[in-house]
């Protein structure tokens, strides 16, 4: 931070730098957007603007820290504007900046995942059809697969959510639902289920 973003592009306020650093990391996975983070800092009265908050969240990008995710419309075959997800580049992050802290599993998979489709060289978004999330929508060349993370399929409901946004997809790319779960579940409507530890045998 200090190097790379705050001494090269002399930046003039490093606290609303390390404050949206922090925000972000700790809504990784999440859907966010510029316009949210500025109404959030004219809430609190700060003074900063539309353009300072989308420069420094793109300068971070720059520096390798986080990764911006794009939505994407299956249906449609093109991108959505607005909110997108940010990942960290290091799940350790988090960790640093709240030590102790439990936060559980599954966005650490989720995060994991994203980061070990990007080392394959796959693009990478979030998808979206018929109000229903899907994880990631990754291509490669003419490949395109979808994965759905979660930390474990122990609940009934769990398992219908998770494999109903896949199931809402109805082309035949490949399909993965990514869980840390001791046993492997059978395929269920050419859905595969996959542990994480070995998901990156099918990139």
């Amino acid at each position: 931070m200090l190097r790379d973003v705050i001494q090269r592009h002399s930046i003039r306020e490093p606290r609303l730098l390390e404050e949206i650093f922090v925000y972000l990391v700790n809504n990784a996975s999440n859907l966010v957007s510029v316009s949210n983070i500025f109404k959030y800092y004219k809430g609190l009265g700060r003074k900063t603007s539309y353009d300072i908050i989308s420069n420094y969240i793109g300068y971070i990008e720059d520096a390798f820290l986080i990764h911006r995710c794009e939505r994407f419309n299956i249906k449609g075959k093109e991108i959505i504007a607005g909110n997108v997800k940010f990942y960290a580049n290091d799940l350790s992050f988090k960790n640093y900046l709240y030590p102790g802290f439990g936060y559980g599993f599954g966005y650490l998979v989720e995060n994991l995942i994203y980061l070990e489709l990007r080392r394959a060289g796959y693009e990478v978004y979030t998808g979206n059809i018929k109000n229903k999330e899907v994880d990631f929508v990754a291509n490669k060349a003419d490949r395109v697969i979808y994965v759905q993370c979660a930390y474990l399929l122990a609940e009934p409901e769990t398992i219908v959510r998770e494999y109903g946004s896949l199931e809402a997809i109805n082309d035949h790319y490949e399909k993965y639902i990514v869980t840390l779960d001791d046993l492997v579940l059978p395929s269920n409507k050419g859905i595969r289920h996959i542990q994480a530890w070995n998901f990156g045998e099918q990139l």
